[in-house]
């Protein structure tokens, strides 16, 4: 026996060696593809079914995973958001200011009083030129805090319309899965209908027989009630003929007194 499984063995792998390396892919992927459409046409239906129910109940823990990332992508677009209204506001103020001190050495003045405190002309242009160069920052700052507002909002709106899509795609798959269980079971119903139409036949012979009992009862019953005389035997008597007057009198129901019939006008 080992020798003859060597022997196919052996022949086998021959077989595949002479046959070149494309056509050889080629023969393994057909065999692979005919072997596992007869194992997924050998799953029970049912099965399949339970297996998509449970699929569709694996997507709630995802659904509920994307919420939570969508809504803490919320809370960190909402603090950028009003990180930026706090940076616009501090810009407002320091463009307020830095025209001011523009506007006061425009006047030509050499001092300066702010807050009670006297400042000659080079500090105010130094203390000028400083908050300048903060509010350049800051501005472009606030440049770059709106493009990533701008990218994070599209991407949080592009993430609950995807939310919005698993949310509905689950409602109908679970419709989906509902309408293939009562397919199923309509199916089991007319199988099992088809199962009871094989006792026809039996039901058949009973009927047969109950008719073949009954008319044996009713042949019985009436050979019983029969008159029939014994065959075989001589008559010795001529049957009793009565007068015609008689017979249609008796037919009509005619009164034998007179013999007359009254017709009708």
């Amino acid at each position: 026996m080992c020798r003859k499984l060597l022997f196919w063995g052996g022949g086998g792998l021959l077989a595949v060696a002479l046959i070149s390396g494309t056509a050889a892919k080629s023969y393994v992927k057909t065999v692979a593809n005919d072997v596992n459409v007869a194992l997924h046409d050998a799953v029970p239906v049912e099965f399949e079914i339970e297996r998509a129910k449970n699929m569709v109940a694996d997507l709630k823990p995802e659904i509920r995973k994307n919420m939570h990332v969508i809504a803490k992508e919320e809370v960190q677009v909402q603090r950028l958001e009003n990180q930026i209204r706090k940076i616009e506001e501090t810009l407002g103020k320091s463009e307020t200011d830095m025209i001011r001190l523009r506007n006061d050495l425009a006047d030509g003045g050499s001092v300066f009083v702010y807050a009670g405190r006297e400042y000659d002309r080079e500090h105010v242009r130094r203390d000028l030129a400083a908050r300048f160069a903060s509010h350049k920052t800051k501005a472009d700052t606030l440049e770059n805090l709106k493009k990533i507002l701008a990218a994070r909002t599209q991407g949080l709106e592009a993430a609950r319309m995807k939310l919005d899509e698993m949310v509905t795609a689950k409602k109908q798959l679970t419709v989906d899965v509902e309408n293939l269980e009562a397919q199923l079971r309509m199916v089991e119903l007319a199988e099992t209908t088809s199962e009871y139409q094989f006792d026809d036949s039996h039901l058949g012979r009973v009927r047969e027989l109950i008719e073949d009992v009954q008319t044996r009862l009713d042949v019985s019953r009436k050979l019983a009630e029969s008159t029939l005389e014994p065959m075989g035997q001589i008559k010795l008597d001529a049957p009793d003929e009565d007068a015609i007057e008689d017979t249609v009198a008796s037919y009509f129901g005619l009164d034998d007194s007179t013999g007359h019939v009254a017709l009708e006008n």
